[in-house]
Formats: structure tokens, C-alpha cells, sequence
């Protein structure tokens, strides 16, 4: 029996608040080791910090190229880590962009791992675009959010070296936690913009079962108020809690003008405000190159 795609049509769970432009999803592994405690992937995927390579992986993935359309954008990854700390003993993520560059598509990275600098000159070549996601400044923080992620100042740095060589970046301010991460974002932003980062993506924790209990587990001290904000202030939408709509216009208000002054783009993910959003595209998927 033959094995179903591995690149598929980037399906954000039918959500009406998401504003993606039409892009195929790709992640070469399931699973991700970073343990990032926000992280809403684990309610979907079974034994998810428990990082995996895909079946067959190659051999399915050329055969799914060979049926995208010309210029298709590829997201790597939606799901889980493109560059786990595996992956620089398996090359399955670099082996794909190898793929990637027998066909005429656009890729855009999403990921929280200084390991894309090894591949910088396959991405160059296809005129690919990074994300790294970036919650902090603070690396003691970040060691309590994101436990098995590299510290923030790596993150930084990578994006500095890849904006070096040609590459457009982004940046992910995602997620933005009501008394955890919500005041530092302006050092955040304003050292963005000064190692070349183009476009800021944020949105605010929208916690599942399993995210909140982490969450509330590691930051005990105000579980009563988030608990107020979520559960008695805020609504569920789809399978998971928000802010108060106010609150999060605001929060997201104060980052788009921050961004605005430093002349970075910006974009929300999945809040509704599309009015605050000054790019082409949400995800950033803009900054990709057309071969």
C-alpha cells in the first residue's frame, strides 16, 4: 500500500481567523525535542516531544514535488522543529531542500534552531526565507519556556548571520504571555531590526488542555490570573482559550507600533485584527524568491 503525502495543502484547521495565503505544509519529522511549553501541536500529535524522522521520507516527498504547481510556497515546518538537534545526524531536513531544488518552488523556514546555519548555502540558492521564532531576550526565561530550545542569544545570532548572507528573515514574537513575556518585546524588536530582520509575525497564547497545565505548572504564581483572563474574561475558539479580544488588540496594538517606528513589516497569526498587519502576507511567506 502506498503512503500518503508527507507536502500537503497547508490546512489551518478551517480556522476563520487565519489569513495564510495558499502554501503546502512539509515537516520531515514528527515530533519536536525542544518541550516549548505553549506548544499546541502536542494535543494533535501522540508522544510529541518524543522527535521521530518520517517513513520513507525522500522517496514520498519526490514523488509529492512532482505534483505541486510552479512556485508553490512550502512552510517547513507548521508542526514540529525542521531542525531538531537529530537532524544534525540524519540531514533529513537538508536532504529534502536538496529535493527542493530539482523543482521550481519557494520555501519558507520556520524554526527555533541555530542548526538552518548549516544550510545556508542550499537556502541561498533557492531563495528561501527563515523564521525563528523568539519569545525573549531573557535566557533564564526562555530555559523555563522553551527547556530544550537553544537560548535566545543563539537564536539572534543565527538570524543576524543569515540576514548576512542575503537571506531574508522574519522574526516570530510568538507566543506573547500575559504576565510572563509581555513587557521586554521592544529590546526584542528594536535588535530585530538592527541585525536585519524584515518582518515581525506575533500572536498572543491560546492555550489548549495540555499547554495551559504546563504553563500553569511552571508559572504557579499566576495561574489565578490567567485563569481569570481565559477562562472567565476570554472566549474558546476552534479547540483553544483567547485573551479578552480588547486585551488582545492591545498587546498586539503596542507590538505593530514598536514595529512601525523601527520600520519592520508585521503581521498577527490567528487574531482577527487584520487591520494592524502591514505585508504582503502574514507568514512572511512574501519574503521567499521567485527563481
Amino acid at each position: 500500500m502506498r503512503q500518503g503525502h508527507y507536502i500537503k495543502l497547508f490546512d489551518p484547521w478551517r480556522s476563520s481567523l487565519c489569513t495564510c495565503p495558499v502554501k503546502f505544509s512539509f515537516d520531515p519529522y514528527t515530533g519536536c525535542s525542544h518541550r516549548c511549553l505553549y506548544c499546541y501541536a502536542s494535543s494533535y500529535i501522540r508522544d510529541f516531544y518524543n522527535c521521530r524522522p518520517k517513513k520513507n521520507l525522500l522517496t514520498i516527498i519526490k514523488r509529492d514535488l512532482e505534483k505541486l504547481p510552479k512556485n508553490a510556497v512550502i512552510s517547513m515546518s507548521n508542526s514540529s522543529d525542521p531542525y531538531p538537534p537529530i537532524e544534525k545526524e540524519l540531514e533529513l531536513t537538508r536532504k529534502s531542500i536538496e529535493e527542493f531544488r530539482k523543482h521550481q518552488v519557494r520555501l519558507l523556514v520556520i524554526t527555533k534552531s541555530d542548526i538552518v546555519l548549516r544550510d545556508v548555502d542550499l537556502l541561498k540558492e533557492i531563495g528561501a526565507a527563515v523564521t525563528i521564532s523568539i519569545t525573549t531576550l531573557d535566557n533564564s526565561l526562555a530555559r523555563r519556556i522553551e527547556p530544550s530550545a537553544p537560548p535566545p542569544s543563539r537564536r539572534l545570532q543565527a538570524l543576524a548571520k543569515l540576514s548576512e548572507e542575503g537571506i531574508n528573515t522574519g522574526m516570530r514574537l510568538d507566543p506573547v504571555i500575559p504576565y510572563v513575556n509581555d513587557q521586554d518585546f521592544r529590546e526584542l524588536l528594536k535588535e530585530a531590526k538592527n541585525i536585519g530582520v524584515k518582518h515581525i509575525v506575533s500572536s498572543t497564547f491560546k492555550p489548549r488542555f495540555d499547554s495551559w497545565r504546563r504553563i500553569v505548572s511552571e508559572f504557579s504564581n499566576i495561574e489565578d490570573h490567567l485563569r481569570r483572563l481565559y477562562f472567565k474574561e476570554g472566549e474558546r475558539i476552534g479547540g483553544a482559550f483567547y485573551l479578552p479580544a480588547k486585551l488582545r488588540f492591545s498587546i498586539m496594538s503596542e507590538i505593530a507600533e514598536e514595529c512601525r517606528r523601527l520600520g519592520l513589516t508585521f503581521a498577527t497569526c490567528r487574531e482577527g485584527f487584520t487591520h494592524l498587519h502591514t505585508s504582503p502576507t502574514c507568514d512572511g511567506s512574501h519574503l521567499t524568491r521567485v527563481r
